[in-house]
């Protein structure tokens, strides 16, 4: 509480005792100045009664600093010295002020300035805390009145309390009279009752009414009951409350005694604070005060346990309040009760009233019983016949409806198996294979039953609708039923892929996976696609999605990785999704490609496809595998799978442009199970730029038996130095197997006639549609509309240099030269071809003629191709490219530079070499400003100088096949060729 002040006199020559005792210091200057008094001993003894001290708010004596300029003119060299000492008393030497003044040394000077500061402080801190006490003394004498008022407020509560009480008793008689005129009530009621038993089914819904009130008179003598004793639990509670109030006065009583001596402890704060004033007055005059601060200690503790007394009784008295606060509560709740007693009360009365009327109201009742027992034995009568003519009408009815049923589910069952589409036979299929990969049926029964879903047998059809509310056990021993011989009807055929649209896509790797397995399914062939399970995928275009009972582990980095097998359906074809289990996340990045270790993603990935191919017991004719990303495939076949069994198939690989290839340090080629040393040569994987690096495209062209690309034209240019990119040597080696076969488009996404992004869908015979969707889209791109024969160029492409950005940026000017409109819609990866653009757009923002959508947007992009007159392609090279046969599917005639697949499906309605049934655009050779200057203003020109002429090419455009059955045929013829050969390798 407060802080240990001991002190001691000592002679002015102690130096050495000095330097070994703690010294109270004090900021005060030494210039200060203090007349000299000297006190008499009774001076003394009165000066230590009247002083105190009190702690300051951390428990200890400290000094202040505000008080330094008012000391700095009273205090003299003449003050003693006072030192702390923890091992003496205090004692004082008498000596006169001069004789002090010369042997005092600097440093004792300065102590004895400290301690009287210190002194000065301390008695600061008393008076602050004088005040605090006054302060909370204040408060308590507020609470102590606020309690009395609560007392008094409780009184009367208990007063009027017992008034309700008293009432209550009285109430109480006046219910017991009640209870025997209820109970001679009961009795006329049992009687009367008796009689009535035995004709409870005939007396209607009146007679209700009367056993409802016999019921209700007997509900409310209980209710009485229950009120009386109720009324007794509140005497009880009242008597409690009583008991609970007298002990709250005691403490109350305890509370006034403690006011008292309060009273007491502010004539001490009285006392105390003249003592306090006295004692400032005495050290403005006499130095020789200084040493009774002393006292200061044991009337600082004498203070501190009052205070502490006070609070303690603060407490009682809070204790006190919050149990007054309880039994208000109490008060509060009995007021409650009483008032529901009165209410019950008044109900009693009320119900006193209505049981006179019950009586002459039960005797009209026994009258109206009477009558109405002669017409409800006449209705039982009616109702009984009624009842055996409508369940004889139930069970005709019932007895028809399962023939119908029967009937039914025969033309049905029928009708699926002629019309079931191909999800059907893909969910089918997918079920088979999760079997077989959870070993729950064999490999060759698995086999059979795939055969039947090819052939799209009733019989398994019937079984798998019949099998659907069955469990799994029961399932499979119904189709297993079916295992017979059969043969297939076409070839087994496994894209391996990293792209399918519309699901996962890039480019146009995903339209051709997705196109050209449709193409295939539909000719009779199983058509089964293996994808990496990214997290980015269009996951709501899957349909079925579901996670097999089944782990994979695969080998990589040497070890073994666990990876999840999923499976879906996507349009109709049946896919399997692979997720890893591995570390570093391979497919859940966000993106498809670009990161910076996608060799060792898609390595891994092309190990655990053929790993599943493995331990699924599939046995394929076909494994198609496409770009770098799984041409991995082709020398994991040979050199790891088909010595553990996987032996059936013929590898077929698509490069879809050779200007990917997918090299890394040959050393990577060891973390999916290949041999660096066996695989780094010349012949086989080594690229051919870099000696020390292996090249998985060049791997997929070695190792595969067939091997396309994506056009007849690009075949030919990658045969080239140029075009090869460095492989055209590897490819003329292996020319035998190399073949370029042209693309096809989905025709049933790319439809005027029912694309359900268009404004309004057309055909080639109805071409009103088409300058409908032009007008919709010069409307919503903020176009002109002032010329309708204003010509529309479209593009839609990436801005990246393959495609001719420096071309497409001249055609933008040359277009608006011409007196016509461009809409441009693509973005760029490449930063600074998107800022070049970005700067022509902000240019035509609000231009009537110019406008560039610098993103890509899938509906927007049906709504150009519809909108436009002509459609400009200017690549530089183009394997194969879309763009030219969608925008003739929906009659944009074609401005394209002759190259790749663009000089396959694009020809000049000026050449005279090619025949005029299939003249369908406009071409140009060199990739420069002249060659697309001719091409566009001949098309500008044709549009408005002989409309006649332009419909007549729009319509031809519109009526050519791009569709994918051309395609999918010379697959097809390929496919069966090789496997033809294979399997008489096999028999050699």
């Amino acid at each position: 509480m407060a802080s240990k002040l001991t002190t001691c006199f000592v002679c002015w020559n102690c130096n050495n005792h000095l330097d070994n005792t703690r010294v109270s210091r004090s900021p005060f200057p030494l210039s200060c100045k203090m007349p000299h008094r000297i006190l008499s001993s009774q001076q003394k003894r009165q000066y230590h009664k009247r002083t105190t001290s009190l702690p300051s708010i951390d428990g200890t004596l400290k000094p202040n600093h505000r008080h330094n300029s008012d000391l700095n003119n009273k205090l003299s060299l003449n003050t003693p010295i006072l030192l702390h000492d923890n091992n003496s008393t205090p004692s004082a030497l008498n000596v006169n002020g001069a004789e002090q003044a010369e042997q005092l040394s600097g440093g004792q000077l300065e102590d004895l300035l400290t301690m009287i500061k210190s002194a000065e402080t301390n008695i600061l801190l008393i008076n602050q805390a004088r005040v605090r006490a006054l302060e909370d003394l204040q408060k308590i004498l507020a609470e102590k009145k606020a309690l009395q008022g609560e007392i008094n407020v409780l009184e009367m509560r208990l007063a009027e309390t017992d008034a309700r009480t008293e009432v209550a008793d009285q109430e109480n008689t006046h219910v017991e009279l009640l209870e025997g005129q209820m109970e001679k009530l009961r009795s006329e009621l049992a009687q009367k009752g008796s009689t009535e038993e035995s004709d409870a089914e005939l007396r209607g819904p009146q007679n209700g009414v009367f056993s409802d009130a016999i019921a209700n008179s007997s509900s409310h003598n209980d209710r009485i009951r229950s009120l009386t004793e109720e009324l007794n639990s509140l005497r009880e509670e009242n008597a409690f409350l009583k008991n609970d109030i007298e002990s709250f006065k005691a403490q109350l009583n305890d509370v006034k005694n403690n006011d008292e001596r309060l009273v007491v402890l502010e004539k001490e704060r009285l006392y105390l604070e003249s003592a306090l004033k006295d004692l400032e007055s005495k050290l403005s005059k006499s130095p020789e005060d200084v040493s009774e601060l002393s006292t200061l200690r044991v009337e600082c503790k004498y203070l501190s346990s009052k205070v502490e007394n006070l609070q303690m009784l603060l407490d009682q008295a809070t204790k006190q309040a919050e149990q007054a606060v309880i039994v208000l509560q109490q008060n509060q709740d009995l007021q409650r009760e009483v008032d529901k007693l009165e209410t019950s009360l008044e109900e009693a009365k009320i119900y006193k009233l209505s049981s006179d009327k019950l009586q002459k109201y039960n005797e009209l009742m026994q009258q109206k019983i009477k009558m109405l027992e002669n017409s409800l034995q006449k209705s039982d009568e009616d109702i009984n016949s009624y009842v055996q003519l409508y369940q004889q009408s139930v069970n005709e009815f019932q007895d028809t409806l399962n023939i119908l049923k029967k009937e039914s589910k025969i033309k049905t069952q029928d009708e699926l198996v002629e019309d079931m589409p191909w999800e059907f036979w893909s969910q089918l299929l997918l079920l088979i294979d999760g079997w077989t990969l959870e070993k729950k049926i064999s490999v060759d029964d698995a086999k059979l039953l795939r055969e039947k879903a090819w052939k799209k047998d009733k019989t398994i059809s019937d079984i798998y609708m019949a099998c659907r509310g069955q469990n799994e056990d029961e399932a499979i021993s119904a189709f297993l039923g079916l295992t017979s011989s059969a043969t297939s009807p076409g070839l087994h055929v496994i894209h391996i892929a990293a792209e399918m649209a519309p699901v996962a896509k890039v480019g146009g790797l995903g339209d051709v996976v997705s196109g050209l397995s449709k193409a295939l399914q539909k000719k009779g062939h199983l058509v089964e696609i293996v994808l990496p399970k990214y997290d980015c995928m269009q996951y709501d275009r899957i349909g079925d999605l579901r996670a097999l009972d089944v782990v994979i582990e695969s080998y990589f980095d040497g070890q073994l990785f666990k990876n999840k097998i999923w499976v879906g359906t996507i349009e109709g074809l049946p896919v399997y999704f692979i997720e890893p289990h591995h570390p570093d996340k391979f497919f859940w990045r966000g993106d498809f490609y670009g990161e910076r270790d996608d060799f060792r993603r898609f390595s891994y990935f092309s190990r655990v496809a053929l790993e599943f191919l493995l331990q699924a017991g599939k046995k394929p004719d076909i494994i198609h595998c496409h770009d770098w990303q799984t041409a991995f495939i082709a020398p994991l076949y040979w050199d790891v799978y088909v010595p553990k069994g996987l032996n059936s198939a013929r590898i077929c690989f698509t490069c879809h442009n050779f200007e990917y290839q997918g090299t890394a340090a040959a050393s990577e080629l060891e973390s999916c199970g290949l041999d660096s040393q066996h695989l780094n040569r010349p012949d086989r994987m080594q690229d051919n730029s870099a000696h020390d690096r292996v090249n998985s495209v060049k791997g997929g062209v070695v190792y595969s038996n067939i091997v396309t690309t994506v056009s007849p034209t690009y075949g030919q240019e990658v045969r080239t130095a140029e075009g090869g990119k460095g492989l055209h040597s590897t490819l003329s080696t292996h020319s035998k197997k190399f073949i370029g076969v042209l693309n096809g488009i989905d025709t049933d996404i790319w439809n005027p006639a029912t694309d359900p992004f268009l404004e309004v869908q057309y055909n080639a015979n109805d071409l009103q549609g088409k300058s409908e969707n032009k007008e919709a889209l010069r409307r919503n791109l903020g176009l002109s509309s002032a010329d309708v024969k204003r010509p529309l160029v479209g593009c839609i492409t990436r801005l990246v240099p393959q495609k001719g950005v420096h071309l497409i940026r001249h055609a933008i000017y040359l277009t608006l030269e011409l007196g016509g409109q461009f809409v441009l819609l693509g973005s760029s990866p490449v930063p600074h071809i998107q800022r070049e653009f970005e700067g022509i757009a902000n240019h035509f923002k609000n231009h009537d003629h110019i406008r560039l959508i610098l993103k890509y947007d899938e509906s927007l992009s049906h709504t150009i191709y519809a909108a436009s007159d002509m459609f400009i392609i200017p690549s530089i090279f183009e394997p194969c490219g879309l763009t030219q046969m969608i925008s003739m599917r929906y009659g944009a005639v074609p401005i394209a530079r002759k190259t790749g697949g663009l000089n396959d499906s694009v020809f000049d309605v000026d050449d005279d070499t090619i025949p005029s049934q299939f003249r369908n655009g406009f071409t140009f050779l060199n990739a420069d400003e002249k060659g697309i200057n001719g091409a566009l203003v001949r098309a500008i020109n044709l549009f408005r100088n002989d409309s006649k002429s332009w419909k007549q090419l729009v319509q031809k455009d519109m009526n050519i096949d791009f569709s994918w059955d051309s395609s999918a045929a010379q697959y097809e013829e390929l496919y069966l060729k090789s496997v033809t050969r294979g399997r008489a390798t096999k028999r050699a």
